[in-house]
């Protein structure tokens, strides 16, 4: 097959659609369930990238949830501990497979984000994924395999209409790509830098301590940041993106959109939110709204007469904000990464506050001496790369 027509574009009406091989070759890819679309396509090759160098990297299965295309969340396969089982809403999921564990981090580190994701995996797709899978709600998957027993589960999605994509993962792109704006045609060279140890050597500030846990994390920052609309920057812990601020065109902007989307992952896992007295039949989409209100500014919203009573068995006492930044002084070794320059210290000053230690950013600003200042002010350590990682 070189080419699959598609029911429309990016919207309904733009229209004729399709994806094809421009060479003549045969399409990478066979939909073995569903209708995949425009959008889901992009999210799916997009994702695929992003899981495959992630694989590569770490040596660990991986998983990421897109959604317009930007990741919401990436993840490798890392056991669980039980906060995070709970938080993830997958404690009673039993055994999870190390690729189970990559997407319930995937999935569950911006649950809102998330809602309505294109999956991508980088391992054959098993039971234990797709079961996770098949109760969230998502438009698709893509995968290099799927076993006969994850098929099976998928196929319950959407009563037989979920989008599950296969890629043939020996596929390589050509050199070059291309696209069209306003009907002229746009060309450059494959970002195909590869993001590994070397990248991360050239450690500028007094504090040089980097231990492996870190390099993997800032390695997923990195390369999830290599896949999200830039301008972005990107918060790494425990072997996952745990805050990804993506699309902004002020710096610090991104930085305090990731840092805020950290700072509700963590908050999330306090004993206050955790015990939270939801009634048994909420839905999980309602009730990760519910926590993500009780958690921000707005919270009078839902603990207003007539609007707790539809969601907990009783009305939960208000998380102060000094309750909350008590909690959050508690988040320790957070990896930051950056897919351009900071060009002002204030972009420390806001990491600081969500616990990084570690930052790998690009360099190459005229107040790299600020930023390298501050960075040791804190006692952070940050790696020059010396590449920028813009993705349009």
């Amino acid at each position: 097959m070189n080419e699959l027509q598609l029911k429309y574009g990016c919207n309904p009406n733009q229209k004729p659609s399709r994806i094809f091989m421009a060479d003549g070759s045969e399409l990478p890819i066979k939909v073995l369930m569903g209708k995949p679309g425009y959008i889901n396509f992009l999210d799916a090759f997009n994702g695929w990238q992003l899981v495959k160098e992630l694989k590569e990297a770490t040596g660990l299965p991986a998983a990421t949830s897109f959604k317009h295309v930007s990741p919401a969340g990436a993840a490798v396969g890392l056991p669980l501990d039980d906060t995070l089982k709970k938080i993830y809403w997958v404690e009673d999921a039993g055994e999870l497979s190390p690729l189970a564990c990559a997407y319930a981090r995937a999935r569950g580190a911006d649950r809102m984000s998330s809602f309505g994701d294109f999956i991508a995996l980088s391992d054959v797709c098993d039971e234990a994924t797709a079961k996770l899978i098949r109760r969230e709600v998502s438009d698709g998957v893509i995968a290099p395999g799927f076993t006969d027993e994850a098929l099976e589960l998928l196929a319950q999605k959407k009563k037989g209409n979920y989008n599950v994509i296969q890629i043939d993962e020996s596929y390589v792109p050509e050199e070059i790509e291309r696209k069209q704006v306003y009907g002229i045609t746009f060309e450059q060279g494959r970002q195909n830098l590869k993001i590994d140890d070397e990248l991360l050597a050239n450690i500028v500030t007094e504090n040089k301590d980097m231990p492996e846990s870190a390099v993997i994390d800032l390695k997923i920052a990195l390369i999830t940041l290599k896949y999200t609309q830039s301008n972005s920057v990107c918060f790494a812990k425990g072997g996952q993106a745990i805050g990804i601020g993506a699309g902004q065109q002020s710096r610090v902007h991104c930085t305090r959109l990731a840092g805020s989307k950290a700072d509700n992952w963590f908050l999330r896992q306090c004993p206050k939110v955790l015990e939270l007295p939801f009634k048994d039949d909420i839905k999980r989409p309602d009730r990760d709204n519910a926590i993500d209100v009780y958690i921000g500014e707005e919270y009078e919203d839902l603990l207003a007469d007539g609007a707790w009573q539809r969601v907990f068995t009783e009305k939960p006492s208000v998380f102060t904000r000094e309750e909350k930044r008590a909690w959050l002084d508690k988040m320790t070794d957070v990896a930051l990464g950056s897919d351009a320059f900071f060009p002002f210290s204030d972009n420390i000053d806001r990491a600081k506050k969500s616990g990084v230690k570690y930052i790998a950013q690009p360099g190459g600003s005229v107040r790299d001496d600020l930023v390298i200042e501050s960075c040791n002010k804190y006692g952070m350590a940050m790696a020059f790369t010396g590449i920028r990682l813009f993705h349009h």
